[in-house]
């Protein structure tokens, strides 16, 4: 998939350089290529913003458990959840054509986690609504410094998650838009208290239950 630009982001940037979406709706729309692959969604973070102390564990500091998943609804009206919690991985392959590759539960891993959203299915995917949660550890966006990259043919897509609101447990990433050439990925960076707070902000109507790993 290649780039072609919605919305300049503020930082001048190319096709052929990295871009960073810095403002809530700007766009860029990744046009599908030839090979097929998937388009990746890479969410690393800070694993211990606040060091391994005695007092600073007891002060909220210790390491940050935040989970990457996504809202999914299908152009035949199906909708649902991607994420690890529930252990709802997705399918690439099949509806809803998006998958999560594991979960890292401190942010050692070095790719740290993964969303795959199929290109070869793109056509079938009305929209995402991709997120990030604390799942564990205290909830300071600030001190987390995580950030999501978006990989596919082009250069890739850089979302900070910065402008933090520490005490709220969930980030609204961004919404990507599917359509049969290919997506149209759009910042939000609004951070909410959790999964139903982010189902109203979009309207997606699902029914929400207490879930655990």
């Amino acid at each position: 998939m290649g780039i072609d630009y919605t919305k300049r982001p503020s930082t001048p940037a190319s096709s052929s350089g990295p871009v960073n979406l810095t403002k809530r709706g700007e766009t860029v729309n990744l046009t599908k290529g030839s090979s097929g692959a998937p388009v990746r969604l890479n969410l690393n973070w800070n694993q211990r913003p606040s060091g391994g102390g005695f007092m600073k564990r007891l002060a909220g500091g210790g390491a940050i458990d935040l989970d990457l998943g996504c809202l999914w609804e299908l152009t035949t009206g199906h909708k649902g959840v991607v994420q690890a919690l529930g252990n709802a991985f997705g399918d690439l392959e099949g509806p809803p054509f998006v998958k999560l590759d594991k979960d890292d539960r401190s942010g050692a891993s070095t790719d740290g986690e993964n969303l795959l959203v199929s290109g070869e299915h793109s056509q079938y995917i009305k929209r995402l609504a991709v997120f990030a949660f604390i799942y564990e550890g205290v909830k300071k966006w600030s001190q987390a410094d995580a950030k999501v990259t978006i990989h596919s043919a082009g250069a890739p897509v850089t979302i900070n998650l910065d402008e933090t609101r520490d005490g709220l447990g969930m980030c609204a990433i961004c919404i990507i838009q599917g359509s049969p050439t290919g997506f149209a990925i759009e910042r939000q960076v609004e951070y909410i208290s959790g999964h139903r707070e982010l189902d109203e902000l979009f309207g997606w109507g699902l029914n929400w239950r207490a879930g655990r790993k």
